[in-house]
């Protein structure tokens, strides 16, 4: 199987600009930011997206929310407000088949949001 983009971001084989990484998660800024934050958290290890996630996975899922509070740290919206968006399957946006988390910031977010 051909590894997808973000596969290729996390094994440094495509440039980014990591912002954190570790044993089991890798976040960068988005190449199409839609705020002055927007930073992409994704597993090391690919899923191809929140329907591939199985029971094993609940770990890997929940560090993800915990890498988020730190990362709205480091770019100071912790305070002020973030907001975190999965998106699943084409109809909802998900432009890259490998699961990610886009961490927005650094502005009044509206609601609904598209």
């Amino acid at each position: 199987m051909e590894k997808c983009l973000f596969c290729e971001i996390a094994e440094k084989r495509i440039e980014s600009k990591i912002v954190y990484e570790d044993e089991k998660v890798i976040a960068f800024k988005d190449i199409h930011p839609q705020a002055p934050v927007h930073i992409l958290i994704i597993p090391r290890r690919h899923i191809s997206g929140v329907t591939s996630v199985e029971e094993g996975d609940r770990e890997l899922v929940g560090h993800m929310f915990v890498v988020s509070q730190q990362i709205a740290k480091d770019f100071s919206v912790y305070q002020c407000g973030f907001r975190l968006v999965v998106n699943s399957g084409p109809d909802a946006g998900q432009a890259v088949g490998h699961l990610h988390m886009h961490l927005l910031g650094g502005r009044t977010l509206k609601w609904p949001p598209g």
